[in-house]
């Protein structure tokens, strides 16, 4: 799969002189299940906001299996810039404290350069982790008053937005898309990674899609198992891919209802379901754009220019509150490989 050009961006150190109450910069996190259209309405808020997309997906940050992990392709990247995207070496593990160290240096990178960052993905447990981690710069920068450095909280104010789908809907969707995967290269990209002694709990041997396909796999390279055996392995496989999909799905759903409901989040609500049902007809760009697209952008201009809606972590209170380009160096994380 053809990747649009990396912009080669170098870390910045902003240096900062703050008041005693400094302002907040601005961040979108578009969340949502596998599926659901999470890069979809991050482009295009990003082509309307003048922002740059930091992935969030755990498997999207390896290098590799670019099929497997539904990475973005140059087409549907519309130019914009995106960060964390394919750079990890795919034999290593990055953390939720890898993510929350490289998000915090690329919201910087952003934010100096006068964009929107948006950060887009379905790993909500890096979300989480970045939100409420105080030993960066998330949620809490210095200011000089009196010769002293004095911690002020809550350095970014936040929009979540919550793209979601009917979960019948998005299973059917999903399991669709696993087909298409197939039909795509998925099989191809899975056999070159293969070796029988893998260790399907490391680093992008983790995705889905991957583990499911070891029992063909291994007929596929003996020379004792038949043709019939492999296809029924290879249907098999398939089949496993889709219901671990769908229970993905599941999960992220959940997790973001207790992030909303248990721990308070504001969390702004976009019903896909209508635009899913309408996928494959005429109306379905514009189903898209009424019921996710539009509505989103309302929500995002009034974040940015509306400065009385928005939820304070640190207080619990109201505050204030657009060819795909990917970071290419992590090398200042001294604790992430990075893909040679």
């Amino acid at each position: 799969m053809m990747m649009c050009k990396q912009v080669h961006a170098p870390v910045m150190h902003i240096r900062m002189h703050f008041q005693c109450h400094p302002h907040k910069e601005k961040v979108v996190v578009v969340m949502g299940a596998t599926g659901a259209g999470k890069s979809r309405l991050s482009i295009d808020l990003a082509t309307r906001f003048r922002a740059e997309i930091i992935n969030c997906d755990k498997m999207q940050v390896y290098e590799g299996l670019d099929i497997v992990t539904n990475k973005i392709t140059d087409e549907e990247c519309d130019c914009v810039p995106h960060h964390l995207l394919g750079l990890v070496d795919p034999e290593t593990n990055f953390t939720a404290e890898n993510f929350v160290s490289a998000a915090t240096l690329a919201l910087k990178s952003i934010v100096g350069r006068g964009k929107l960052p948006i950060i887009a993905g379905g790993s909500n447990s890096f979300i989480e982790a970045l939100v409420n981690d105080e030993k960066y710069e998330f949620r809490s920068r210095t200011c000089l008053l009196t010769s002293k450095l004095i911690a002020i909280m809550d350095r970014y104010n936040v929009c979540f937005l919550w793209v979601d789908v009917a979960m019948p809907v998005l299973q059917q969707f999903v399991s669709e898309r696993v087909d298409r995967m197939v039909a795509t290269g998925m099989l191809k990209e899975v056999k070159n990674l293969y070796n029988p002694n893998m260790d399907y709990s490391k680093g992008i041997r983790r995705a889905i899609g991957v583990a499911e396909f070891d029992s063909y796999c291994r007929a596929l390279y003996s020379s004792s198992t038949n043709e019939k055996t492999r296809a029924m392995l290879l249907e098999s496989a398939i089949k496993e891919t889709k219901i671990n999909t769908c229970k993905l799905a599941r999960r992220q759903v959940e997790k973001i209802y207790r992030l909303r409901d248990v721990k308070g989040w504001k969390i702004h609500q976009l019903d896909a379901t209508k635009a899913f049902l309408k996928q494959g007809t005429s109306g379905a760009e514009e189903a898209w754009a009424e019921q996710v697209a539009r509505p989103a952008s309302v929500i995002v201009q009034e974040f940015l220019y509306n400065f009385n809606h928005y939820r304070s972590f640190a207080t619990g209170g109201r505050e204030p509150q657009m060819a795909r380009h990917r970071v290419n160096k992590l090398t200042s994380f001294e604790h992430i490989t990075i893909a040679r």
